[in-house]
């Protein structure tokens, strides 16, 4: 990590999502995970919430998210492997408005090192929508760690050289 102590921290505000038919409040220890790792860094918690399973009841919170100018990125855990249940992708399908595949790319390049090969079956992906980042990580504590750690501290923290995600929030609106 290649932090410029000469430029500013610009804290964000940060909203945690937590795809499960299974967890409640109580539960969700890869969503409390995430929250103390957001505000941990200097961000805001903008938000959290726990949804079931269901492209459509996750889109429509991820669209209520989106159009909440006090939020400026989404973390969700859980809802990316293969079964018929995990479809956490295809509601980020229903809102973006392009992909950021390096981000799925890496965080199974960085799983990898942990988990094997077993890291192929997970879908973590991220995307913009309408200007909001959005990022999709699995939902075992592991995966937030790796995810959150090695990837997402850097990119959402604006001394980050040679650039990140926070610098080109001004911009994802251009046309």
């Amino acid at each position: 990590m290649a932090i410029d102590l000469s430029r500013p921290f610009q804290p964000i505000a940060i909203a945690v999502l937590t795809v499960s038919d299974t967890r409640g409040p109580d539960e969700d220890t890869s969503g409390d995970l995430l929250a103390e790792r957001v505000t941990g860094k200097g961000h805001r918690l903008a938000a959290r919430a726990i949804e079931i399973d269901d492209a459509d009841i996750i889109a429509a919170r991820l669209n209520s998210w989106i159009d909440d100018p006090a939020i400026d990125a989404v973390v969700i855990t859980g809802g990316t492997g293969l079964t018929g249940r995990d479809v956490t992708p295809e509601a980020l399908d229903r809102v973006k408005t392009r992909d950021i595949p390096g981000f799925g790319e890496l965080f199974r390049w960085i799983s990898y090192q942990t988990i094997g090969t077993s890291t192929i079956q997970s879908r973590a992906c991220a995307v913009v929508a309408r200007g909001t980042y959005i990022f999709a990580l699995p939902g075992s504590n592991g995966a937030v760690k790796d995810g959150w750690d090695q990837i997402l501290d850097e990119q959402l923290d604006s001394r980050n050289r040679p650039c990140n995600f926070v610098q080109l929030m001004p911009r994802l609106l251009e046309k």
